[in-house]
């Protein structure tokens, strides 16, 4: 599915900590797309935003405000995303992203596996979008996954309120927030 350029996007969260589910959302015109996507790979499209944006010799304006990130409803998701790559037309001014969707990669003995019901090829969704429109999706995607549960000072893996089991201790001692 090809978006062209896109009018919005942004990546958010709904659900409590620790038990969010992330997306990423894109308009173009009437159409609006979304797609659920992991913590981390909103955090790594965040970081690869900032990396091509320090490489491209123009300037960025600020783009969307925060307030208006939020998810459009509804929110219904197409799929979830196995794969997000990303890139930079520089005769467009406009980076291209590409979504493809998960499909589990399974084996011979699997073949009764519902998820062998899933026929042909994974669905991509190639959309376009401006400097500015990807600074406020890296800045707005980078907050959202902050607000998380905090990482452990030892082993960086997610603590809950009451802390965690830590691998860096063997599991003889509970680090706390």
């Amino acid at each position: 599915m090809e978006l062209g350029d896109v009018d919005r996007i942004t990546a958010d969260a709904i659900g409590e900590p620790g038990t969010r589910t992330f997306y990423l959302q894109a308009r173009a015109g009437t159409q609006l797309v979304t797609v659920i996507v992991e913590k981390e790979q909103v955090q790594l499209l965040a970081t690869s935003v900032l990396e091509l944006l320090s490489d491209i010799p123009l300037g960025t304006g600020a783009g969307p405000e925060d307030d208006e990130m939020a998810l459009e409803w509804p929110d219904d998701p197409r799929w979830r995303a196995g794969r997000l790559s990303i890139g930079y037309d520089t005769e467009l001014d406009r980076f291209v992203l590409e979504l493809i969707e998960y499909r589990p990669e399974l084996e011979d003995e699997e073949a009764d596996d519902p998820r062998s019901l899933l026929e042909g090829e994974a669905e991509v969704i190639v959309l376009r979008a401006t400097r500015e429109q990807m600074f406020a999706l890296s800045r707005y995607g980078a907050a959202v996954a902050e607000r998380g549960r905090p990482a452990c000072p030892l082993c960086g893996n997610p603590m809950d309120p009451e802390g965690h089991v830590c691998p860096a201790t063997n599991g003889h001692r509970t680090p706390r927030s």
